[in-house]
């Protein structure tokens, strides 16, 4: 007897990666949608569970990806089985999801990916890029044979897709200006996004905040009779394997975070896990001339130039500089002037960037004296700052980290367009 099937019954044929891929990235069209409906949704459908793991939540505006990759490190050095979730990422969409330190196979995403493609066929509202990824990733970390999963925030907290997941610490790493299209205007308003990983009775570790966020944070971890640990110390006790002052304040917050946990962890594995520490475009000395940094708001770019100091004392750069058009131009170049020797301004593949014209005009008004040029690559831009005796600073933007760094490795250039 013939059975005749119905099209919901039938499985469409799995995707290649690059074709998941292209799937994926479609769904920008759905742009950013805060909530926590979908995600709930998509976890329940595909039967993900993490009750026996332990879950680390981390927020913030700026060094949660550091804190979150110097956790894992620790982790690993214990011998502990990890599960990491960060974004953006830099060159390939592997990088954001991590099992015990290596990125997810091109087939896992393409099986993943194809899974939820199927799954989510007819919803209203349809899942953004950004939930799909996180229900891909936590769908990947219940059935891996880990011990702790480390999940980073992609935008605030409150609605955040990763805020679905019940946390046993939640961290918030110094919270500043980012996203106010999202997260509201003012200081508060930002801060009550983000403190809103805060759950009832589960301890908080926060890293230096300004008085207006350390305020909103409070009040919220008074509300849920949260412990509350503020960490404003450095870490000095062994060498970091990450530049900077501020990369040894991000070491304290992680160590602090592990303690609220509750995971035994030595001092040796402290040590080892921080000097191993790989987390790339965070002032990144790609060689002895040229470093690569990420910071793409200008309490990040503020933070650089003082790095810059402490790494090179008064030699200003040669500052190959590309930021998204939704960023605060002036504010991060303001940061970056005083370090500057001359400005180069490549056009890069990113459809959100502001284009090299914009950023000209924002430079020569701020600083009219300085020179700069308008090139149409990376590769011309760093041809030409060679050929200068300054060493080499390229900011403004991950996505311009990224590109950059496919180019320097002589990969293809692989970076792929993401929404957050």
């Amino acid at each position: 007897m013939n059975v005749i099937r119905s099209s919901r019954e039938v499985p469409r044929p799995f995707l290649t990666y690059k074709d998941t891929l292209a799937s994926l990235y479609g769904l920008q069209r759905f742009g950013i949608k805060l909530g926590l409906e979908n995600i709930r949704r998509l976890l329940t459908e595909q039967h993900v569970d993490l009750r026996n793991r332990t879950v680390i939540h981390v927020a913030g505006t700026n060094g949660k990806g550091s804190v979150c990759a110097m956790i894992d490190s620790i982790l690993r050095a214990q011998n502990y089985r990890t599960g990491l979730f960060t974004s953006p990422h830099l060159v390939t969409f592997r990088e954001r999801i991590r099992v015990n330190g290596e990125m997810i196979s091109e087939e896992a995403v393409a099986n993943g990916l194809t899974t939820i493609r199927d799954l989510v066929r007819g919803w209203d509202p349809h899942p953004t890029f950004f939930e799909v990824t996180t229900a891909l990733a936590l769908k990947i970390f219940s059935e891996a044979k880990i011990d702790i999963v480390i999940l980073e925030t992609g935008l605030g907290g409150r609605l955040d897709a990763t805020n679905a997941i019940p946390s046993d610490v939640s961290v918030i790493t110094p919270i500043d200006f980012d996203h106010e299209k999202w997260l509201g205007e003012s200081l508060r308003e930002i801060a009550s996004e983000k403190a809103g990983i805060i759950k009832p009775n589960i301890p908080i570790v926060c890293g230096s905040q300004r008085p207006e966020a350390e305020e909103v944070i409070r009040a919220r971890a008074a509300e849920c009779e949260a412990p509350l640990q503020f960490v404003n110390e450095s870490y000095q006790r062994s060498p970091v394997g990450l530049s900077g002052e501020y990369q040894k304040q991000n070491a304290a917050l992680a160590i602090a975070s592990l303690r609220a946990a509750k995971i035994d962890i030595d001092d040796s594995s402290i040590a080892r896990g921080l000097a191993t520490v790989d987390w790339p475009a965070r002032f990144q000395r790609w060689n002895d001339r040229i470093v690569i940094d990420g910071a793409h708001n200008p309490a990040a770019a503020h933070v650089l130039a003082q790095t810059w100091r402490e790494s090179f004392g008064d030699k200003r750069a040669t500052l190959l500089l590309a930021i998204l058009s939704d960023k605060d131009l002036r504010g991060i170049y303001e940061a970056l002037a005083p370090i500057t020797d001359s400005v180069l301004l490549p056009k890069i593949r990113s459809e959100r960037a502001a284009s090299p014209e914009d950023l000209a005009q924002t430079v020569s008004t701020i600083t009219p004296s300085l020179p700069y040029s308008i090139t149409d690559s990376i590769a011309d831009a760093l041809a030409l700052a060679r050929t200068k005796p300054n060493p080499i600073l390229l900011a403004g933007s991950l996505h311009f980290a990224g590109e950059a760094l496919a180019y320097l490795r002589g990969e293809p250039a692989a970076f792929e367009e993401c929404a957050q």
